[in-house]
């Protein structure tokens, strides 16, 4: 059984609003995952539908240098999980002249495509 994987890091969405998005992908065939990413209307199905097609990319990848053949429609989402990454602090202007300080949330999505056994 041949697995591929792929990560994006620091992407600038909170995990809580990637993790809906994530969900919807979860053990799907990767052609029906990314027709669900491609219509989804959330901010976040862009950098996970970009993670899952790296993901695609490397599994050829690791076939052609096996010398094994892959189709594509054999893939499935095995594994996709959403980390948090670092919080960039900014600040916010409050009242009486001080400021309060916001968190500007990072994800790490992590993909992993498998291949059917046949």
């Amino acid at each position: 059984m041949m697995e591929a994987h792929a990560i994006a890091k620091d992407i600038r969405m909170s995990p809580r609003k990637v993790r809906l998005v994530v969900d919807q992908i979860r053990g799907r065939p990767v052609s029906e995952a990314t027709s669900v990413l491609r219509f989804s209307k959330k901010a976040a199905a862009g950098p996970v539908e970009k993670t899952l097609l790296s993901a695609v990319a490397n599994a050829r990848e690791k076939a052609d240098r096996d010398g094994d053949s892959l189709d594509v429609d054999d893939l499935v989402v095995s594994r996709v999980f959403v980390d948090p990454g670092p919080s960039l602090k900014r600040w916010r202007a409050a009242a009486m002249g001080r400021a309060t300080p916001r968190r500007r949330r990072t994800s790490h999505i992590t993909v992993v495509v498998t291949a059917k056994e046949n």
